[in-house]
Parts: C-alpha cells; sequence; structure tokens
C-alpha cells in the first residue's frame, strides 16, 4: 500500500512544489501559513480593508474574499489599493464559485483566485444522470474549454489558484460515476489540475473540505496518493474542515481534521472555519501550527512500521471484544479524571452528568454523563448513581467495602503479579515508547491478549503522544491482541485553547482510523492549577466559567468523540463560517438556533449564510436553514426544499414545526 506521508512513526513534512503567492512562499518545506475570510460585503471597502487588517495583526497570512460576480470581483482592487497604502502586503484571495468571468477578472487582481470545480463550470441540481465513456470524455472537453481562458490568465499576471473541492457540491456529473465519496472529491480537483497542467501551469494549491473530519481526512490522502501515482509530485495542500460551528465544538471538529494531517506532515496551509468574526479562526490556526514548529525531532524513537494492518483511506473500527460497557461495538467509554479533587461529594459529579435531585432521591443522568471516574486513592462516602463506576489503585480497591462498583488499574506488566483482580474489569496502562523501548519490551502483552477481563489504557510521554498511541495499536492489531484500547491523554500545554487544540488533535487522529474504545482525558498536576485559577482562553472565549476543569475534560471528551462521529450526545450544527455573501446574522442566527433545538440528540441542523454554502455544504445535515435572499430563508428536509423563500421573522418558528412535522422533535426539559 502506498503511504500517503513520509512516516508514520517519525514526523517529516510531505514534500511539496513550491507556489507563489504575492511575496509569499508555499509549499516546499516552508512554514505551514496562516489564512481565514472575510465576512464583510465586498462591496463595502472600508469595512472590508478594516476586518482584513484586524486579520493580518492577529497572524493571518493570507486573506480570502468572496467575489461572487463580476461587481465584488473588480472592487478587489479597490480593497487592495487601500491595503497597499496603509502598508499592509498580505497577498489576498478571490473566492469563486459559479462565476467564471469574476475569476478572470479577479486573477488580473488579486494574487490568488480559489475555484470550486463542483460549480465553477458543472452545475449541481441533485439529480443522478448516467453518462456514456464518451458523454463524460465531451463534457471533460466542456471543462476545458471553460477553465482554461483562467489558466492562461493567471500564468501571464504570476497569480496563484487553489482548486478547492467541497464534499457537499460535488457535481451531478461526479456524484453518478463516483457517489459521495472521498474518491469522487479527489476526481473532482483532478480533472481541473490534469487540464492546468496541460498547458504547463503549476503555481497551484489543492483542498479537500467537508464538515465530516472523516470523508475530509481521507479525501486528502487519497488526493496524495492519487498525484504521486499519476505525477510523482503533490502540489500545496490547504487543509480545512467546513462548517465547523462555533465555540469549542468548532475548535475541536477542525482540530480532530486538520490536526490529524498535520501529525502526519501532510498540509502546507490551514484555515479554521468558524463561526464567528474570522480574526478569531486566526489564534486557533497558530495553536494548531505552533505544535509543528517548535522541537518536533523527539527525543525517543518509536519503532518503524513494517506492515500497516489498517486501512487509512477507509474507516473501519478496530476489532476488540467487549469487557463490560467497554469494547466491541459500544460506544467508546468516557472516563473522568476526578484524582486531584480533595473529599469528592455527590455535587462534584453535576460536572460530569450527574445531578442529584434531594427531594426525590434520585439522579438525573444528561446524554453526556460520564461511564467512569478515576479518584486515584480515594474511595467515596456516598452511593453513585447506578450507571457511575469507580477505577482507583488497586491498593484502594481492597478497602471498599462494595467492590463490584470500584474496578483496579494496574501498571503495565504488574497485573500479571497482582494477587487480588477484578473478576469483571481490570484497566492495565500501557506506556507507549515514552522512552527507547523496543517491542521486545512488550512480550507481556502476550499474556494478556486472552484475558476477558482487561481493558488497556494507553499513555505515552513521548513528545509525539499520538504516533506513539497508533504505534502502539497497529502492534496490538499485528499481533491479533483484541482487548479494548482507552486513549488516555495527557495534556502539558497552558492555556484552555491549547489543551483542547492537544487533546481534539490527539484522540480525533485515532479515532478517525477506528483506533479507540475510550477517553480518558487529564491536564497535568501543574497546569491543572493554574486552569482552575484562569481559564480565558486566549480568543477571549471562556470555556469554563462557571464551572470546574473536569466538567470541560468531560465535555471536550464528548465533544472529540461528536466530531468524529464516534458518539453522539448532543445536536450537531453545520454552521458556514459566514463571508460577504451571507444574507442574514449567521452568528445571531445560529446562537437563536441553538437555544432552541441544542436538546435534540444526534439531529444534524445546518445553517447556511447563502446558497453557495446550501445546500451543497450541508448535504450530510438532516435538516437545513440557508439564506436565499436579503430577509428570506429556504427550509431543507435532507436534500429536499421543504418551504422556499419565507420571511427570516417566523423563519425560527418554521424550523421547529418541521422539526416537529418529521417527528424529531422533543420538548426540552424543564
Amino acid at each position: 500500500m502506498q503511504l500517503y506521508c513520509n512516516s508514520l512513526t517519525t514526523y517529516s513534512r510531505l514534500k511539496t512544489r513550491e507556489v507563489k503567492i504575492g511575496e509569499l512562499l508555499l509549499g516546499n518545506d516552508h512554514p505551514i501559513r496562516i489564512q481565514t475570510m472575510t465576512t464583510t460585503n465586498t462591496m463595502d471597502t472600508m469595512a472590508t480593508v478594516e476586518q482584513a487588517i484586524r486579520c493580518i495583526e492577529a497572524g493571518a497570512e493570507l486573506i480570502r474574499i468572496t467575489a461572487p460576480s463580476k461587481n465584488e470581483a473588480e472592487n478587489l482592487l479597490n480593497i487592495k489599493n487601500e491595503l497597499r497604502k496603509r502598508g499592509y502586503t498580505t497577498p489576498l484571495v478571490a473566492d469563486i464559485h459559479f462565476t467564471p468571468n469574476a475569476a478572470e477578472i479577479a486573477a488580473k487582481i488579486v494574487e490568488k483566485v480559489r475555484i470550486n470545480p463542483g460549480n465553477y463550470v458543472d452545475k449541481k441540481k441533485f439529480e443522478q444522470i448516467e453518462y456514456t465513456d464518451a458523454e463524460y470524455a465531451e463534457e471533460i472537453g466542456r471543462i476545458r474549454e471553460r477553465f482554461t481562458p483562467l489558466v492562461n490568465i493567471c500564468k501571464e499576471y504570476g497569480t496563484a489558484m487553489r482548486i478547492g473541492t467541497n464534499h457537499g457540491s460535488l457535481s451531478d456529473r461526479i456524484m453518478s460515476r463516483y457517489g459521495d465519496t472521498p474518491n469522487g472529491m479527489v476526481e473532482s480537483a483532478m480533472e481541473f489540475l490534469r487540464i492546468a497542467r496541460s498547458v504547463d501551469y503549476h503555481n497551484i494549491v489543492l483542498s479537500m473540505k467537508s464538515s465530516n473530519p472523516q470523508v475530509m481526512t481521507q479525501a486528502y490522502r487519497l488526493l496524495v496518493q492519487q498525484m504521486m501515482a499519476e505525477f510523482n509530485e503533490c502540489y500545496p495542500l490547504h487543509l480545512g474542515v467546513t462548517e465547523a460551528g462555533d465555540g469549542e465544538d468548532g475548535r475541536m471538529k477542525s482540530a480532530a481534521g486538520i490536526g490529524t494531517l498535520l501529525e502526519d506532515g501532510v498540509g502546507d496551509t490551514i484555515r479554521v472555519s468558524l463561526t464567528e468574526d474570522p480574526e478569531y479562526e486566526v489564534p486557533v490556526c497558530r495553536d494548531l501550527v505552533k505544535r509543528y514548529t517548535q522541537n518536533i525531532t523527539p527525543k525517543n524513537t518509536i519503532p518503524a512500521v513494517t506492515n500497516i494492518p489498517y486501512n487509512p483511506f477507509q474507516y473501519k473500527r478496530r476489532k476488540s471484544f467487549s469487557v463490560l460497557n467497554t469494547g466491541s461495538t459500544q460506544v467508546p467509554a468516557v472516563i473522568a479524571d476526578f484524582s486531584k479533587i480533595d473529599n469528592i461529594t455527590p455535587q462534584h459529579l453535576c460536572s460530569i452528568g450527574y445531578v442529584y435531585d434531594a427531594t426525590t432521591d434520585k439522579w438525573n443522568i444528561g446524554d453526556a454523563a460520564a461511564d467512569y471516574i478515576f479518584t486515584g486513592h480515594q474511595l467515596l462516602p456516598f452511593e453513585l448513581p447506578g450507571t457511575l463506576q469507580v477505577i482507583c489503585y488497586p491498593a484502594t480497591r481492597a478497602l471498599a467495602s462494595n467492590k463490584s462498583k470500584y474496578h483496579p488499574i494496574f501498571s503495565g506488566s504488574g497485573y500479571l503479579q497482582a494477587e487480588e483482580k477484578d473478576a469483571a474489569i481490570n484497566f492495565v496502562l500501557i506506556d507507549c515508547f515514552s522512552d527507547d523501548t523496543v517491542l521486545n519490551d512488550y512480550t507481556y502483552l502476550a499474556e494478556l491478549q486472552n484475558d476477558a477481563s482487561v481493558v488497556f489504557c494507553l499513555t505515552s510521554q513521548n513528545e509525539r503522544t499520538m504516533p506513539a498511541m497508533r504505534r502502539m495499536v497497529i502492534e496490538l492489531i499485528n499481533r491479533n491482541i483484541q482487548n479494548p484500547v482507552v486513549l488516555n491523554i495527557t495534556s502539558q500545554w497552558h492555556t484552555i485553547d491549547e489543551h483542547l487544540i492537544h487533546f481534539a488533535t490527539t484522540a480525533g487522529a485515532m479515532l478517525l482510523d477506528g483506533m479507540g474504545d475510550g477517553l480518558f482525558l487529564e491536564i497535568d498536576d501543574k497546569h491543572y492549577q493554574s486552569l482552575s485559577q484562569k481559564n480565558t482562553s486566549a480568543s477571549g472565549r471562556n470555556y469554563v466559567e462557571n464551572t470546574t476543569v473536569e466538567a470541560f475534560l468531560n465535555n471536550t471528551a464528548f465533544g472529540i468523540l461528536q466530531a468524529t462521529r464516534c458518539r453522539i450526545s448532543k445536536t450537531e450544527y453545520i454552521s458556514c463560517p459566514s463571508c460577504g455573501r451571507t444574507l442574514f446574522d449567521l452568528q445571531e442566527t445560529t446562537a437563536k438556533i441553538r437555544a432552541k433545538t441544542h436538546h435534540l440528540k444526534g439531529v444534524k441542523i445546518a445553517i447556511m449564510g447563502c446558497i453557495v454554502n446550501g445546500p451543497g455544504e450541508m448535504a450530510d445535515a438532516d435538516f437545513g436553514y440557508v439564506g436565499s435572499g436579503p430577509g428570506k430563508i429556504t427550509l431543507y428536509k435532507g436534500k429536499e426544499i421543504v418551504k422556499r423563500n419565507i420571511e427570516s421573522s417566523t423563519a425560527l418558528d418554521e424550523l421547529i414545526g418541521l422539526l416537529k412535522g418529521s417527528d424529531v422533535w422533543i420538548d426540552p426539559a424543564n
């Protein structure tokens, strides 16, 4: 199997062609570049300039601006001139979708144009059309005729181009042959890339974006493989998860997708698409990128992979057997770290989804309620909710009067020497290559593989935590060891943003490849204390306001599982980041819709600012709320229009009516 990166164990950037965007160099081992996109009306020159400056000063190295028609494309010159007059030379990128003539105008003004091959020449009407080979070739000829003029302009003016495929806007032609698949995304871009190469134009960046991180990562990997197979070289890659949403959910989904690829050295520029002001996207990008610009040569090596026993281009969960509620086909378990709390009380359980009602003497259990708590050396002086269980050290469990609720956690091979074990479930810590451990040092695993009570907790102090854990899972698969695996991830970063990115990247990368039957997130002692005292993020957001570090870790674990589609515990919002095309206040509307529908577990609602992003980009959603004109909203159920051009003042009520009529509505709890 041809790999999509240089190594699965040693960090090494994928070699790509060098692309020049104005004076900025991209690819070819240049730094990973950070970019964002303005949300202002492109015809409002000064507003766009001011927002662009805020983004540049936050650290953006490229600024993308929408140009949906000829007028906006022409006004890019005024925006560029004003920025240059103020001393800002940051390259500008024109975002083009349906209008080739706008792209041709913009290519003579700005340093880069982005086109979407799904709608640049083709149209998407959600029609299934069967093409013969001859008819398909004729369509490619039509694309060549319409696309080549733009390529020639870019060659003449030294303008770069991004061929940006979006999962939700694959053309009917591509869908008819490849389906709604990562392969279809790759071929959509390759058709345009082949045309550009045929006229010796190479100043190209590519992207494979999706609102589903699993689809997105597979598409990028397949694209690298396809470029190497056809051309024996790769073009630079722009990484991003579309419509990630806002707040911590948007950050986690973005980090899971983007971080998974960056971990393997894939990616030359990134954009985090949040439903927030664009300057707030930049710090998230910086937190992602700096992980690979500091010391990326670990002190300790991870053994090389000689046999890849899984398919990185197709999701399949690693085969495991069940131990109580962990492993096999069960949703991944969540373990909450309570070991840093002195004198645990029932009130502490509120932070992980359990609320005690004294009047009824009953526990109310939320959808995001942890399955286990790790208490370390503590026994609890109160009765636990029926579904919650405790993990503690063996010596502590030995003192418990009711051992059915307490389960031991052992250190590696120490389990084999233990005199007292749990008949139901034992957690065994496996240190994954924290030092220069060789594979022969893990021979004791063979003695555990037939133990139906053992769950492995993978942990690592290696500077490359994810590759170390992945290497251990690869070893388990190669040895046919099928015990369930919990990912025990510790963060030693400083800010709440950094912790969030670390957890989402590390756990997300594992889960997107089907590796993980549980999550156990921890913050090391030093940073736990500082986080408890000061929990405001660098971007000004406060994720853990009026709550606890334990609540943050629990919410993060469930958020990562939701982002990777492993365990659904809440409503999912596929919300575009807004741009100059947006026809309503996206942030305000998203907040209103979230306030009314956040209790609908498992329902996916897309909130799209305009027809460019919907219905195409919301193809993965159950319901869609799409701007169709000033003050007008069109509602979708799946890909079908249900109500067209309704007044925005009544659109939320109409959406709730649609949810009720579709039998997915439940009344919120009081």
